[in-house]
């Protein structure tokens, strides 16, 4: 392997979220809200110019917000089509939660729109709610510090996801409906056998796992084999270097924004503890492998050996070889080259579900009686390339009715071939149930449901109104799976 010429390593002072050129953290003592911008953008690509959208907030792509500071922010759209920005794992009011129509219209352009709410604490991110509009990579990191983040010591650092084609999202989606588009064609993960986790070793997560045959029937994993896999705008050819101290110890906070790929985030020499899934706080669980579905986020707290060192950091998509990542590396430490294709494929994502039964929230849910339970069928097929919810899709969907305040259970079924990482809006929920077994898992906004599966989950219903509820696989979403969950008063 050959040494990379860098294009710049980042000083260590500026390394705190330095890797997605986060714009500094907002004082609580500021008055004025935030500019935050839906924008085109040019990103560069492997050589290639490639338009894309954005979030551009004052210094860059995203926010950060101190701890105490309101999600104050004046959204304008300088795109040349509607859109509307959803907050992702917030609760904001109804009418600021960012689903079109629901009960807000979408921004026309050069429209703003003031947004106003006391934002939950941790790892989240914002993008479009419209799917075709976030395959254009229209979503940034949403980072909301509290006082312990400060008082840690801890440098942060973000890796945000995509999948990329240079294809229109248009273009992308005529191939995957003609059934052009499948993994499968390209022999990178269509079709592929299961394989679950592997079991715990001395406290740590020990790799991904055997094949496994789930009772001899194939998974479908990914429907599209995208140009690109990025780690904040950049491809494994040329990654992000993060300038890091010797014996540093990091906060990386890890962002699935892709549209339809799952990966595996592997930390390989540089052991991790896992401490927060979708901004809440777990036991820690010690590991240097962990996957992520599409729509989740984790924070792993990493602490680096005295000497002095490069350690990259990977995303593998599951059930093929390309991969991404980016590098943390002390001042003056030989960076070299990787491949952008592993030498094997990784295997399918937690299809055992063993990773979210070792998962244990920090601060569970108090013990209540549950008042309302609802079953959530999961369904559909790659060819005809449909998708649903309840054996419906949206406009012809059943909503899920609540009281607010209730103990709600939904429990999701998946009875297609596919995983499906379920998001529900407006609301934080506790996994409590994986097939048929009671836990008292993670808090979470967005659970994966691996194929023929079943995962419970346990929330008090918000505020009265229509909460959306969807697979956050981009593709099913712009086919219908979604439904609402229906809260009255």
């Amino acid at each position: 392997m050959n040494t990379i010429s860098r294009r710049g390593i980042l000083a260590a002072g500026a390394a705190v979220l330095a890797c997605v050129h986060l714009p500094r953290t907002a004082s609580a003592k500021e008055a004025a809200p935030l500019n935050l911008r839906a924008t085109s953008r040019v990103l560069d690509i492997d050589g290639r110019a490639a338009s894309v959208w954005g979030l551009a907030g004052p210094n860059g792509q995203g926010l950060t917000l101190d701890p105490g500071t309101r999600f104050r922010v004046d959204l304008r759209n300088e795109l040349d089509a509607r859109t509307l920005i959803h907050w992702h794992g917030q609760i904001p009011p109804n009418a600021q939660d960012g689903v079109p129509d629901m009960p807000m219209p979408m921004l026309a352009p050069g429209e703003s729109r003031a947004y106003d709410f006391a934002p939950l604490p941790g790892t989240y991110w914002m993008h479009a709610h419209v799917p075709l509009h976030e395959m254009r990579l229209l979503a940034a990191p949403l980072i909301i510090r509290t006082a312990e983040d400060i008082s840690s010591d801890r440098q942060e650092v973000v890796m945000f996801l995509h999948d990329f084609s240079f294809k229109t999202p248009e273009e992308v989606m005529a191939e995957i409906l003609g059934g052009h588009g499948m993994a499968a064609d390209h022999g990178s993960g269509h079709g592929a056998e299961p394989a679950g986790m592997a079991a715990m070793d001395h406290g740590a997560m020990m790799g991904m796992g055997a094949m496994g045959d789930m009772n001899g029937m194939a998974m479908d994993l990914n429907d599209y084999d995208w140009d690109a896999y990025l780690a904040n705008d950049r491809t494994l050819s040329d990654p992000e270097v993060v300038q890091v101290e010797r014996g540093g110890r990091i906060r990386l906070r890890v962002i699935n924004a892709a549209a339809a790929t799952v990966f595996w985030i592997e930390t390989g020499q540089a052991p991790a503890r896992l401490v927060a899934v979708d901004g809440h706080a777990v036991q820690p669980l010690a590991g240097n492998r962990f996957g992520l579905a599409m729509g989740q986020r984790l924070d792993l707290e990493i602490d680096l050996p005295p000497e002095g060192g490069a350690w990259p950091i990977l995303a593998l998509r599951e059930g093929a070889r390309e991969r991404t990542g980016l590098i943390l590396a002390t001042q003056g430490a030989e960076v070299r080259r990787l491949d952008t294709m592993a030498e094997t494929a990784a295997p399918a994502f937690d299809t055992d579900l063993a990773q979210e039964t070792h998962l244990t929230a920090a601060d569970p849910l108090p013990d209540r009686p549950v008042e309302r339970r609802h079953m959530v069928m999961l369904g559909g097929s790659m060819q005809p390339y449909v998708w649903t919810i309840d054996g419906a899709v949206w406009g012809r969907h059943r909503p899920l009715a609540a009281t607010s305040k209730e103990r709600v259970v939904l429990s999701f079924h998946n009875m297609s071939m596919m995983g499906h990482p379920m998001h529900l809006h407006g609301h934080v929920f506790q996994v409590v149930g994986l097939n048929g077994r009671a836990v008292r898992g993670a808090l979470r906004d967005t659970v994966y449901v691996p194929p023929m599966s079943m995962v419970d989950v346990a929330l008090d219903a918000g505020e009265a109104a229509r909460w959306m509820l969807h697979c956050h696989h981009m593709p099913h979403l712009e086919t219908g799976m979604m439904t609402e969950f229906a809260v009255s008063a």
